[in-house]
């Protein structure tokens, strides 16, 4: 079969490899769509801290069952998986927290993902389509990654929210703040992306901080009250970094982004708001129906933040122009 393998940095090969063989437990998948998300791209630049080369990048999967034994699915059955593959032993998983077990192995990340014609998966991995297309299937993990953000942020009705970073993370995370009645605010310094959150997610307030001053213009979006929650979906360190001194008094930061570098922010302008600051990790079966739920009823339109397309065989010629902000990337799919 034939296969896309990121062997260093800036650097795809493909190579034609055996197909895999279902053992028991397991099940085996064509491969239909597979999304590119910051992941991906982090990964083929070489700044994504929990990777190793070479690898099989690609873990946001449509697919079709060719084999399996998995109670409730059947051959032909379209699913898309939970990508997070958990030791079901640790403290963790013993927590029912296995989006953050401590031996997990992330498909396309800690192990070989997607980019390949087969694939071999944990039963338990599988998620029913619900009569999602495959497009729409290959989109639910990066929303049930905003959905658990939400969720970590416990945003409630009326509520500031403050999301920094306008990519498919951010884009998705903003979708479910309003859900759960959050009044959001988007930044970015990408004018192209602000405007997507606007004319699509019919979001009121954005601020792009290299153009405003942000500061002065939350105080008039809050009446002076600030974000009593801050979301960073940038994975960008000085956006991080930065992000600290716009929250309210008693409120929330979550960090779904994720970068290489060190949180730096002084103490006691954190302290005084009696802040509280919290990583959001992956997602859960629970976030994977949620985001399923709100695609079913029409609460989400994820096919809006398809901006470019492409054939496997096509990868290479195509994947570091989505490096390029120009480029207008939102959300890039590979078809098979």
């Amino acid at each position: 079969m034939k296969t896309l393998v990121c062997t260093k940095p800036f650097q795809f090969d493909y190579t034609i490899m055996e197909k895999p063989i279902a053992k028991d437990g397991e099940t085996l998948l064509k491969i239909e769509r597979i999304g590119i998300c910051g992941t991906d791209l982090h990964a083929f630049e070489g700044t994504q801290p929990f990777f190793s080369y070479p690898r099989i990048l690609g873990h946001e999967l449509a697919a079709t069952i060719i084999e399996t034994n998995a109670k409730g699915f059947l051959p032909n059955e379209a699913v898309t998986i939970i990508p997070y593959f958990n030791c079901g032993n640790c403290i963790a998983c013993r927590m029912e927290k296995e989006n953050c077990c401590s031996n997990i192995n992330v498909f396309g990340v800690h192990i070989d993902g997607g980019m390949r014609e087969f694939v071999v998966v944990p039963d338990e991995a599988l998620v029913k389509s619900e009569g999602l297309s495959f497009d729409e299937l290959a989109l639910v993990e990066p929303l049930a990654i905003s959905a658990h953000g939400v969720r970590r942020a416990d945003v409630k009705k009326n509520e500031f929210v403050l999301v920094v970073g306008a990519g498919p993370i951010g884009i998705g995370t903003m979708e479910f703040a309003k859900i759960a009645g959050g009044n959001v605010i988007a930044m970015d310094v990408n004018e192209g992306r602000l405007n997507f959150c606007k004319e699509n997610l019919q979001i009121e307030h954005t601020i792009n901080p290299v153009t405003e001053d942000a500061m002065e213009k939350l105080k008039q979006i809050t009446n002076n009250d600030m974000p009593t929650v801050i979301i960073d979906a940038s994975g960008n360190q000085k956006a991080i970094n930065n992000a600290f001194q716009y929250l309210g008094h008693g409120g929330r930061f979550v960090l779904i982004g994720l970068q290489k570098g060190e949180i730096q922010f002084m103490h006691p302008e954190f302290h005084k708001r009696e802040s509280t600051l919290m990583s959001s990790r992956n997602a859960t079966r629970e976030d994977f129906q949620h985001a399923i739920t709100c695609i079913k009823k029409g609460l989400i339109h994820p096919l809006h933040y398809l901006t470019h397309r492409v054939q496997f065989d096509e990868v290479i010629e195509q994947f570091e122009s989505w490096l390029k902000p120009q480029t207008g990337v939102i959300k890039a799919m590979i078809t098979f």
